[in-house]
């Protein structure tokens, strides 16, 4: 049997899916997911659960009402920054010029990874390396920097030879070095140098 909570959402009978969110519930939501990347970013993944609700500005109650558990909440905070990295690639490519589109979503593969710190381990922990989580999240990132790439490749704009795995690899080292003081500025240079060995010999 369904109920209903104090933040008026619904809960789903067992075995269906789960109901839309009602627009206050939805804002509490999206407030809470924000908030937690922020302060993951900021501070990892241990922070306190009353800090992620307060500074979201709801109660904690309303935070266990989305987020069962610490776990949960990770898991879903990282869902949502590889669906905001991934997202957004026919509109950058719609507004941008193929190499200016691969460079913002290098710029962005940057926020991504600092939120990503800690996550990953905290992750693989609760989940295993292997999980849908982890499978799904690669496949759609491969596919977004594939589709930039191949974008910039045809226009002409990089080198033919550009490789978006190769890429890839080279960006997943930021997070290597996400818990260093400057970090994010070292590795904005070092999108610069990866894009100028792109264009060299176009």
């Amino acid at each position: 049997m369904s109920r209903v909570d104090v933040d008026g959402e619904l809960d789903a009978p067992m075995g269906f899916g789960a109901r839309p969110l009602r627009a206050d519930a939805k804002r509490n939501r999206d407030a809470l997911l924000s908030t937690a990347a922020e302060l993951f970013a900021e501070h990892g993944v241990d922070v306190s659960l009353e800090e992620v609700a307060r500074t979201a500005g709801v109660g904690i109650g309303t935070l266990y009402r989305h987020f069962p558990n610490r776990s949960a909440l990770i898991a879903d905070v990282y869902r949502r920054e590889v669906e905001q990295l991934c997202s957004g690639v026919e509109e950058l490519l719609a507004d941008l010029q193929p190499i200016e589109a691969l460079q913002e979503w290098m710029r962005r593969f940057i926020g991504y990874a600092a939120t990503k710190r800690g996550m990953a381990v905290a992750l693989k922990e609760m989940v295993g390396a292997d999980s849908d989580l982890f499978t799904t999240s690669r496949e759609r990132i491969n596919g977004a920097i594939s589709r930039l790439v191949r974008a910039a490749v045809d226009s002409g704009q990089v080198r033919r030879d550009a490789n978006p795995d190769d890429l890839l690899r080279a960006m997943s080292g930021f997070c290597l070095v996400s818990d260093q003081p400057g970090w994010q500025d070292q590795a904005l240079r070092l999108v610069s140098l990866l894009l100028d060995g792109l264009r060299y010999g176009t």
